[in-house]
């Protein structure tokens, strides 16, 4: 039996990958952003263990829901499920003076990664739309560029893969990859998305828990249980510090294992958060 984290799993693809590890025997821990929706997401997946509260687009709840994960000890896997999508019209700011789309899509898993004791997988949810994301990496809060909500959403979607290859050349004891569930018909790809959502959630378990030797790998990227080429910026080392350094900057908190220019092996970043300016 696994123990695994799924942020984001009071509806869609969160709730039905922790539907299905539940009935496969494993003790799962939901997250939803408030109290109502964590008693729906207690009520939809009857035997989770709990359900942890906080808005990943706040990076103090964020690290509320990081502390709150750490309280139930250690998991096997994390699946980093939530997220918000490409209708927003305009730039939407968060309490940090962020956009709301990379708040919950990029800078969130950056957080509950860091902060969350260590697992031995960890799983990101991307889009096929990261193909066409910004692989500059430049001017991620969107202060100088016109807002394009579509853009900035395959933005922070190239973000996640990035992120899950960064973590998988940083922590090579854990399995870290990133999928895609295709345009499947959740409350965000809408009623007429022509996807399979149940292959969408069973990749996502199947990566957090399986033992197939085809996913006890690590960074990598799927789509229904099979390997497919992601964005080629995705494996580039530098843009993989780049986006750990915007994000540490952005939130306060440091990844272990990154080093800094003129550091050696022996004196890798430590896992300390520092507070957030």
């Amino acid at each position: 039996m696994a123990r695994v984290f799924i942020t984001g799993s009071s509806d869609g693809l969160g709730r039905g990958a922790a539907q299905l590890l539940v009935q496969q025997g494993h003790s799962v821990v939901l997250h939803a952003r408030d109290e109502r929706r964590a008693k729906e997401a207690m009520a939809a997946v009857p035997g989770a263990q709990a359900a942890v509260i906080g808005d990943l687009s706040s990076v103090v709840q964020t690290r509320s829901v990081a502390d709150q994960v750490n309280g139930f000890g250690s998991f096997d896997a994390v699946i980093h499920n939530a997220g918000v999508g490409y209708r927003e019209a305009r730039r939407i700011e968060t309490e940090d003076g962020l956009p709301h789309v990379f708040a919950v899509n990029t800078l969130a898993p950056f957080l509950l990664t860091a902060l969350i004791q260590r697992p031995k997988r960890l799983v990101y949810l991307s889009s096929g739309l990261h193909q066409s994301g910004d692989a500059s990496l430049k001017d991620l809060a969107w202060k100088e560029r016109p807002w394009r909500g579509q853009q900035a959403y395959s933005d922070t979607k190239l973000h996640d893969v990035i992120l899950a290859f960064a973590i998988a050349r940083l922590w090579p004891d854990v399995f870290s990859n990133a999928l895609e569930p295709g345009w499947v018909p959740t409350k965000m790809g809408g009623a007429d998305a022509t996807d399979d959502l149940q292959q969408g959630y069973e990749t996502q378990a199947w990566l957090a828990v399986s033992e197939d030797a085809a996913a006890k790998v690590t960074g990598e990227y799927f789509y229904h249980m099979r390997p497919r080429k992601p964005h080629p910026a995705a494996r580039d080392q530098g843009k993989q510090d780049m986006l750990l350094e915007a994000c540490e900057r952005f939130s306060g908190v440091k990844m272990a294992g990154v080093l800094k220019a003129g550091q050696s092996g022996e004196e890798r970043t430590a896992l300390t958060p520092t507070p957030n300016q």
